[in-house]
């Protein structure tokens, strides 16, 4: 399960995620090093620019769970995420354009402002 580790401040400071204990990128090394394998066992039919594109979706879900979690919360975060695993899909045959790909984005930053803009404040005294 994601969540602070062990030992991080609860009440601001800084937040370190993990996943079961190890952070996002331990993982994503992980199943690089796995894909490597992977791709030089021929009955296991995964290509090298399969593993590339396992690695886009694989590094943009990670993206999006950190961009879900970080506060204050960053939109543009969430949404970089997302067209990085849209496009990881893609590759892998979902039928969507180029076109389509950005107007799903951009409906998300818009979703996304709507929903968190009445929870969102100015700091206090900012910019005087």
């Amino acid at each position: 399960m994601p969540g602070p580790a062990p030992g991080s401040p609860s009440g601001g400071g800084e937040l370190k995620i993990t996943i079961f204990g190890r952070e996002p990128a331990a993982w994503l090394y992980a199943l690089q090093a796995l894909l490597a394998f992977a791709v030089t066992v021929p009955a296991l039919g995964i290509t090298e620019e399969m593993s590339a594109w396992i690695m886009t979706i694989a590094n943009g879900l990670m993206a999006a769970l950190v961009a879900v979690l970080t506060r204050p919360f960053v939109v543009s975060a969430l949404t970089g995420a997302v067209q990085t695993v849209l496009t990881g899909m893609i590759a892998f045959g979902l039928p969507m354009t180029e076109q389509q790909t950005g107007a799903a984005v951009a409906a998300l930053s818009v979703i996304l402002g709507l929903i968190l803009r009445p929870n969102v404040s100015p700091a206090e005294g900012g910019g005087q």
